[in-house]
């Protein structure tokens, strides 16, 4: 019998509450899709270093998936309040006929554990067919070869996701039955006449509370976006204890405050049924302060996160080809007895290998590397004892050691001839440049150092390099880098005169090189002869194919992280607000009869509704987007290795189509909703 009227109940509930499932689905699906990712790259050929990447990857994501466990358990009970307060009549009703409590109890756990088989098996129906698709996309990001192809059933996700899904409604069930337990038959069988008690408060405690607020907001964003370096750990953990205590007080002083302050604005308070929409509104964010905080924050998370995992993913991508246009580089350390640090010890023979290039030591093995390379330019790095990162500051180093205290300012200052670098950039494809006998340029991109440089060219100070005193020959530092990489990690170095340099003095030969037309495994196959060849302990080796492989490893992982997190936490978000206003769009219904006996037309109504919804879901967004923006400024000097501040507004736009896609839904299927239960 039990059963029966739990079945009843759960196609009740489908039907009343479709939000809720729809939501526990997509968590299941989401939460499978992401713990099956090490079956979906078993059957995948790739690069060992790819597979270690991969294998990285899925370690973090489980990680990760024991805190989205605890995301998706506080939204699975949070929303089991608010269903459990909409049937309190329904559970006086069984009491007054006779049922006891702990039979109550049962029939609530029979009702979560059908619920919860059906949102389990729908989940993973759902997650096991959309994680082919991830399968193909995971495949074409690693560019992997998928002949293999097969169907894949992950059952150690399928595990997982059961385990964690039968402990999150273990834990309802217990809720359930401690919240029966407790129940009095009169508050049981009166909750659908009681009307939700509204706390007035104190406009002018509201006033001061919201200022306090503001002005500690303010403060803030001033840290994180005006005065970065001057953040300490300790500090960044002052802020963010006090954003979050700021944004509960801006919440808790406004639904003080909107009501009163819309009431002043006569017109606009007695127009059409704005009064009863605005009441309505303050009711919900009077009772929902602290709801509207946590979900605030967590937009406010899912906006960063999304932002900054599509920024990297795609500087990352950029920069490949524009920061690796050579297929190879060799460096090695020249003159070791001039350039070794006191704590570096160098035999005879390692120094006297020193004194040849790249070329030679290869020549010397019987190794002729244009057996290897269509083409290739040889580059020698000058260091001179004179001519520090401190000795370019000259006069301004107090000022940047005040403004940069961390900034190390002893190290010596890389020199390259203008025709080495000349015949670089032309195996590069990019720009050349001439100077003048009493010249030099800085050449840099790392934008951490830029300000720096910037400011100490503008100030057109003479260097004395090799005793020869030169000049800057632009005010600012050029774009460009001899290392190839995928970021922008050149912190500068000085192109000089031809003359300038001395050949004693050289501290590093670099050679660079392309392969001609290959394709990449060929490229893998070059490569793995060059590494077998002697030297490798003295010559260091990069590739263009190896950059590759990792930064395309490192923007997937970033990718996946960034998608996982965020749309657990947009789903936990707009979920929660949504089964709020369901769940008072159900109590209100008597409000909503009351307006249509006075007279009022339906288009009326379900406009009011309308706007109390977007009004509702906008609250806590346009706090999370401010919070964005200058959280995002702070990020952008943080994320400076990987991310470019020109990406950034691309990863707006996508994080922004994936919010208004999940969040605008949510918007939408609440409305829907919620007029189909106060229709007639």
């Amino acid at each position: 019998m039990l059963f029966k009227i739990a079945w009843k109940n759960m196609k009740k509930s489908v039907k009343d509450y479709a939000i809720y499932f729809f939501t526990i689905v997509i968590g299941v699906a989401v939460f499978y899709i992401f713990n099956s990712l090490e079956s979906q790259t078993v059957m995948m050929n790739v690069s060992v270093d790819t597979r270690e990447i991969i294998k990285l990857m899925v370690n973090i994501m489980s990680g990760l998936s024991v805190f989205v466990s605890f995301v998706l358990a506080f939204l699975v009970i949070y929303a089991n309040r608010f269903l459990m307060k909409r049937r309190n009549r329904e559970f006086g009703i069984y009491l007054t006929l006779g049922m006891g409590k702990h039979k109550v109890s049962w029939l609530l756990v029979m009702e979560t554990m059908v619920v919860g088989t059906f949102s389990l098996v729908t989940g993973l129906a759902l997650g096991i067919f959309a994680s082919q698709f991830m399968s193909a996309f995971v495949a074409n990001m690693f560019d992997a070869d998928m002949t293999k192809y097969r169907f894949i059933f992950s059952k150690g996700a399928c595990i997982k996701t059961i385990l964690c899904f039968a402990i999150i409604y273990g834990v309802v069930i217990l809720f359930n039955t401690i919240n029966i337990s407790r129940c009095k038959l009169i508050h049981l069988i009166y909750a659908g006449r009681k009307s939700e008690k509204l706390l007035t408060k104190n406009p002018w405690i509201c006033t001061i509370v919201f200022l306090i607020a503001a002005g500690a907001l303010g403060y803030c964003y001033y840290k994180v976006g005006f005065r970065r370096v001057d953040i300490s750990l300790r500090g960044m953990n002052g802020i963010l204890i006090t954003g979050v205590v700021s944004t509960f007080l801006i919440f808790w002083s406004v639904s003080g405050l909107l009501l009163r302050i819309m009431m002043s604005v006569k017109n606009l308070y007695y127009k059409g049924l704005n009064s009863f929409v605005l009441r309505q509104l303050s009711s919900k964010v009077n009772t929902t302060v602290f709801s509207m905080t946590v979900i605030c924050l967590m937009l406010f998370v899912t906006i960063c996160i999304l932002i900054s995992a599509f920024a990297i993913k795609n500087t990352m991508s950029e920069n490949l080809q524009k920061m690796a246009p050579a297929d190879i580089e060799f460096k090695a350390k020249m003159n070791l007895h001039l350039f070794a640090d006191s704590d570096e010890k160098h035999t005879k023979k390692q120094i006297e290998k020193s004194y040849l290039d790249i070329k030679q030591r290869y020549q010397k093995k019987g190794i002729d590397l244009q057996d290897y390379l269509k083409e290739f330019c040889q580059v020698s790095v000058y260091q001179s004892p004179g001519v520090k990162f401190s000795d370019f500051c000259g006069d301004m180093l107090k000022e940047v050691k005040k403004q940069y205290p961390y900034m190390i300012t002893d190290n010596r200052e890389d020199i390259v001839r203008i025709s080495d670098y000349n015949r670089l950039m032309k195996l590069y494809g990019k720009k050349q440049y001439s100077l003048e006998d009493d010249e030099y340029m800085m050449v840099a991109n790392f934008d951490g150092i830029l300000p720096v440089r910037n400011e100490v060219l503008r100030q057109g100070d003479k260097l004395n390099i090799f005793g020869r005193s030169l000049k800057p020959k632009y005010k600012k530092c050029q774009e460009g880098f001899l290392d190839i990489s995928s970021q922008k990690l050149n912190t500068g170095f000085i192109v000089v005169p031809d003359d300038v340099p001395k050949d004693k003095w050289i501290a590093r030969d670099c050679l660079f090189g392309n392969y001609g037309t290959v394709t990449r495994q060929e490229a893998r196959s070059l490569e793995k002869k060059i590494r077998s060849l002697p030297l490798k302990d003295s010559c260091i080796f990069a590739s263009k194919q190896e950059l590759a492989d990792a930064s395309l490893g490192l923007s997937v992982m970033v990718t996946f992280i960034g998608l996982y997190l965020g749309i657990v936490f947009l789903l936990a978000g707009a979920a929660i607000l949504a089964l709020k206003e369901l769940t008072e769009s159900a109590d209100n219904v008597e409000r909503y009869r009351m307006l249509r006996k006075l007279g009022v037309e339906d288009h009326m109504l379900n406009g009011a509704l309308f706007r109390q919804i977007f009004i509702f879901f906008l609250c806590p967004l346009i706090l999370a987007v401010i919070h964005s923006y200058f959280g995002m400024r702070f990020a952008v000097d943080v994320l400076s290795y990987m991310a470019d501040k020109n990406q950034l507004w691309i990863s707006t736009l996508f994080a922004a189509g994936i919010i208004a896609v999940i969040y605008g839904g949510y918007l939408i299927i609440t409305y829907l909703s919620s007029k189909a239960i106060i229709s007639e």
